[in-house]
């Protein structure tokens, strides 16, 4: 999929692609923080049918909404290619708010891999041990059965 981006000066930024059946979306970022989600003309790419315009809390939604499935359901595709391995997304305990993910010790202790940090409808995939988790993430693991209920139940506090 490419998606394009286009600096709009004094504006911000603005990312576009054209999805398989042929219509063009677009969202744009404003330097204030503000979103728009753009639909354009079927039969004009370059007209702006509809304007959405998002607060942050809609942003986030939407990004959560489509994000963090995405990631599970490619997940659940390796899955079945691999046979054994299983994710598991768990909401992380208060206890480990502002610390870095390495003092979990979750690969170390279980054998299970933290493979991405859900935050704010945010994905951070990949991170590196000095990640500080935040209050409310969701920790998606991967492993075997065994490794991910135990890294789970460390990370859900228990």
């Amino acid at each position: 999929m490419d998606v394009e981006q286009t600096a709009l000066p004094g504006i911000g930024l603005r990312h576009d692609f054209t999805t398989r059946a042929g219509r063009r979306i677009g969202v744009v970022s404003y330097r204030t923080g503000r979103r728009d989600l753009v639909v354009y003309d079927p039969e004009d790419p370059d007209a702006v049918r509809e304007t959405i315009k998002l607060v942050d809390e809609e942003a986030d939604a939407l990004v959560e909404l489509l994000g963090a499935p995405r990631i599970v359901a490619r997940l659940n595709e390796l899955h079945r290619e691999v046979e054994g391995l299983v994710s598991l997304q768990v909401p992380l305990a208060q206890q480990w708010a502002g610390l870095q993910m390495g003092a979990a010790q979750v690969r170390t202790q279980t054998g299970a891999s933290i493979v991405a940090i859900v935050r704010s409808g945010q994905v951070n995939a990949s991170p590196a041990p000095d990640f500080v988790f935040a209050e409310q993430d969701v920790v998606v693991v991967v492993g075997s059965p065994e490794s991910t209920e135990a890294a789970g139940h460390i990370l859900a506090g228990g």
